[in-house]
């Protein structure tokens, strides 16, 4: 299985981009994980909440391909102890799924598209944290996930 996180906008804080990047080179031992950038939209200040929506929608789902197994990254959506997350994960490997996609969406969500394209949704905290915040706090989780199906000491219980 491959994992790819698909994320709008770049992340501007230097040392969130080197703490993903270490995250990213420790996963690449246990599986194939790419993260995807994904352009801010252009003149969004002249869109209204629905429209930077639906643009930003429009370029997601252009990175999703019909096999992809996509989870959102929403405040309703699952939580997960690392325990359980790892259990999901290995779930998902079972099953076959080729590339389990997340997606990070831009500050006002998602589009009802992209909505309804997602197998599942999954909800890191019940907080309010910047999207760039959450590309670290995913890739980590990833990372710990691996550590905890492989039986390895990072995660302690």
């Amino acid at each position: 299985m491959n994992i790819k996180l698909l994320a709008i906008g770049k992340t501007d804080n230097k040392c969130l981009q080197e703490l993903i990047d270490d995250y990213k080179k420790r996963l690449s031992h246990y599986i194939k994980f790419d993260f995807e950038i994904i352009a801010d939209i252009k003149n969004a200040k002249n869109l209204s909440e629905l429209q930077q929506k639906e643009k930003e929608g429009e370029l997601i789902l252009s990175k999703i391909i019909n096999t992809d197994f996509v989870i959102l990254l929403d405040e309703n959506g699952k939580s997960f102890s690392s325990i359980d997350f790892a259990d999901f994960l290995q779930k998902k490997m079972n099953a076959g799924i080729k590339t389990l996609v997340f997606v990070i969406g831009g500050p006002y969500g998602f589009s009802k598209s992209v909505y309804e394209k997602a197998q599942g949704k999954i909800s890191l905290s019940a907080m309010t944290f910047s999207h760039q915040m959450i590309r670290l706090f995913i890739t980590e989780q990833i990372y710990r996930a691996f550590t905890i199906i492989k039986n390895e000491p990072y995660h302690h219980q």
